[in-house]
């Protein structure tokens, strides 16, 4: 059974940081990309970054410069690490799978997803 496991959410203030981590067990293929997805109140799911196998990425303009995305591919965990974080930051955080060489942040192409982990910024 595949899941995906986040963790590493929390509540900072403006220009704060955090770090999530997204954990995959018994994914079925061995060339996968893994992505960071967020959705805020009354907003659609929008695509954060992405890494795939190869360690090409792919990151929104909205967070490029301040996020850091990366996975250590033998421990199967990928990472997100979050600076400068700002009000507009705030959501739901969620980790996601699909096998393939693509590095995209397109939901649908996803097929497999973890609970979420909150992040919350005020100011």
């Amino acid at each position: 059974q595949v899941q995906l496991a986040e963790s590493g959410g929390g509540s900072v203030q403006t220009g704060g940081s955090l770090r999530l981590s997204c954990a995959v067990s018994g994914y079925p293929y061995e060339d996968y990309c893994m992505a960071w997805f967020r959705q805020a109140p009354g907003k659609e799911r929008e695509g954060v970054a992405t890494i795939c196998m190869d360690g090409r990425k792919k990151y929104a303009d909205s967070v490029r410069g301040r996020f850091t995305i990366s996975r250590d591919n033998p421990k199967f965990t990928m990472y997100l690490e979050m600076n400068n974080l700002q009000t507009e930051d705030t959501g739901m955080y969620s980790c996601a799978a699909k096998g393939g060489p693509v590095p995209l942040l397109t939901p649908a192409n996803y097929e497999i997803w973890g609970q979420g982990t909150q992040v919350t910024v005020s100011s």
